[in-house]
């Protein structure tokens, strides 16, 4: 299993991109899941529906199961946000795991940028940036590969050279945390 992430200013169609990345990549045969990160809460859940009953009246995790799925559901009762090395484990093996947002831990990603944001590129200031799919120019001192956006097959490569393993990955984040752990 490897892991990569797209990260970019909201608005820069990081999603987009995910979902075409995702047929793309299928398509070849590469198994895929995703981790998206919400910057707002969020519910997959139907209040009324005895899953959401359950997890009103304290229930620490929810499994709802069909024949054509099933979801787990896990309530987090502190302010703190699970951490990218808390998500990972969780996942069924795969090929590949694209990761959307998290860009602030240290697993490899790719920027995604858009002119007609107006933002600037965030690569100077994020850990482990391997590439650029953008619709401008590198900028200076960029020494990481850059596809156009609208390379899809070039932004699939991109994305499937840039992962890295399972294992890797969770040592990185693993390092990166061990600071903060220290000073808390």
């Amino acid at each position: 299993m490897k892991i990569v992430g797209l990260a970019g200013w909201s608005g820069a169609g990081k999603t987009t991109l995910l979902v075409q990345l995702l047929e793309r990549l299928t398509a070849r045969g590469v198994s895929v899941s995703t981790v998206k990160h919400a910057h707002h809460g969020f519910d997959v859940d139907v209040p009324g529906k005895d899953s959401h009953r359950h997890r009103m009246a304290g229930a620490g995790e929810v499994l709802v199961a069909s024949s054509r799925r099933w979801a787990l559901m896990h309530e987090r009762r502190t302010p703190r946000e699970a951490a990218l090395s808390e998500l990972l484990p969780l996942l069924s093996p795969v090929d590949l795991v694209l990761v959307e947002g998290f860009k602030h831990e240290a697993h490899p990603k790719i920027e995604v940028h858009r002119a007609a944001n107006g933002k600037p590129f965030l690569f100077p200031t994020l850990h482990d940036v391997r590439g650029l799919i953008s619709d401008v120019a590198a900028p200076p001192g960029w020494n990481v590969p850059l596809v156009a956006l609208d390379d899809l097959d070039g932004a699939a490569e991109l994305v499937l050279n840039a992962a890295a393993p399972r294992k890797a990955v969770l040592a990185a984040l693993a390092a990166a945390a061990a600071p903060a752990l220290a000073e808390s």
